[in-house]
């Protein structure tokens, strides 16, 4: 049985849309990579590839404002 925290975790996570649940998960990772010691240094080139996938996400219109973060 999960507790308390678990549910309202879970409870909000369904609330999300993919591209709140992908910001959700990238913090998630850097949590456990800092606390693990691994410190998410990558390569240029898979820098660069990441940053390719975020201007394609941004295109397609995957992104919030500024001002809807902040809500």
């Amino acid at each position: 049985m999960e507790n308390t925290l678990d549910q309202q975790l879970h409870s909000y996570l369904l609330q999300l849309d993919d591209t709140e649940k992908k910001s959700v998960l990238l913090m998630l990772k850097g949590f456990i990579n800092n606390r693990t010691g691994n410190t998410g240094f990558v390569s240029a080139g898979q820098y660069n590839k990441e940053i390719d996938e975020v201007i394609a996400e941004a295109e397609e219109g995957n992104f919030i404002t500024h001002e809807e973060m902040e809500k």
